[in-house]
């Protein structure tokens, strides 16, 4: 079973997928595709450094992400070029990965209504919550309230997400609640 768990940043997608892990799924994180895709030396950190210049790059070589995050995220143009080159490279990354497991299988994808992924879920589960609660969560991170408002300005809608998905889990929450709904989504999900 291929369950797709999306949700804008700082919706709570990690501790759900994290809980999932623990009662025996295996989590595929599109967050840590894309950092593959960019390793030293990949044909992906290549075409983003066409793209974009040395300057996305640290000294010792490797896609320095605050640097590029501080360009796509105050230009859409930016943004639009970055997905073109890094989406494919993560879907079909996602693919070799998913299609080589079995059981329950969870796919992390923040984007997935931005990214139309080729890949068929059984399942699309949605975390949510308010935006400001979202924003307070990743000041929390580190980031400025600045910042986490372009991050979430930059991603589709709660209403988009919950619009494709099978199942919604509210966040708005304290963590122990919301490792609880993360049980109940999933025994509903595998019907254990």
């Amino acid at each position: 079973m291929l369950i797709a768990l999306t949700g804008g940043i700082g919706s709570g997608k990690s501790t759900v997928a994290a809980e999932w892990v623990r009662l025996g799924a295996t989590e595929v994180d599109s967050d840590v595709l894309a950092r593959e895709v960019v390793e030293p030396g990949s044909p992906g950190l290549a075409s983003v450094v066409s793209t974009f210049g040395n300057s996305v790059l640290t000294q010792s070589g490797e896609l320095n992400r605050s640097k590029l995050a501080e360009l796509v995220f105050a230009n859409p143009e930016a943004k639009v070029s970055l997905e073109r080159i890094l989406h494919p490279l993560i879907q079909n990354l996602a693919l070799e990965r998913t299609n080589s497991l079995t059981g329950v299988v969870v796919y992390t994808i923040p984007l997935l209504v931005e990214t139309n992924s080729k890949l068929k879920f059984d399942r699309i589960v949605t975390v949510s919550c308010p935006e400001e609660v979202r924003i307070q969560r990743l000041v929390q991170r580190g980031l400025s309230e600045q910042d986490a408002r372009q991050r979430i300005s930059a991603q589709a809608s709660d209403v988009s997400r919950e619009s494709i998905a099978d199942l919604v889990i509210d966040s708005n929450c304290t963590k122990e609640q919301l490792l609880e709904r993360a049980r109940s989504a999933y025994a509903e999900l595998t019907n254990g």
